[in-house]
């Protein structure tokens, strides 16, 4: 049986979740949620309320100018 869903992949999301961060990027939540409170105004995350979602291409661009994490 073929079931149609309608997810986007992440690769293709603009902001992804705590936890599909975690799984597109390989690093861990607790990691990710120390980098988006020390650059809440870089522009890689943003705050829906109190849900936080990183900016995929952003935070890859953010990542490919750092030396370590």
């Amino acid at each position: 049986m073929n079931v149609k869903t309608n997810e986007v992949p992440l690769w293709k999301k603009y902001a992804l979740t705590l936890s599909e961060a975690a799984q597109y990027f390989g690093i861990g939540e607790r990691k990710l949620q120390q980098i988006a409170d020390e650059n809440r105004d870089t522009g890689i995350v943003i705050y829906n309320g109190v849900k936080l979602l990183f900016k995929r291409e952003k935070f890859t661009e953010w990542l490919n100018e750092v030396n370590s994490i």
